[in-house]
């Protein structure tokens, strides 16, 4: 039973909030490694597309640093988000 504004949320809305904290974690854990090591990201994911690519761009690098830094945010918010609106 979950009752809205209410602190009644043990059963299936605690489940739930336990998968938003830990998929959180997972998803900043995983925007962490993009920004830190985008050049690896670059080795698996493009440098087999191309047999005269031996780097990554300069505008690749800061374009997936960025994408990195949106994964800690959203990956922060997830974390956030449902101790705030329990």
């Amino acid at each position: 039973m979950v009752l809205f504004g209410g602190s009644i949320l043990w059963g299936e809305g605690r489940r739930y909030m336990l998968y938003s904290i830990f998929g959180g974690i997972i998803v900043a854990a995983a925007g962490a490694f993009i920004f830190l090591r985008p050049d690896l990201i670059w080795e698996w994911t493009e440098k087999w597309k191309s047999y005269r690519a031996d780097e990554s761009s300069d505008f690749y690098l800061q374009s997936t640093r960025l994408g990195g830094i949106l994964f800690v945010l959203f990956g922060i918010i997830m974390v956030i988000l449902p101790v705030i609106l329990e």
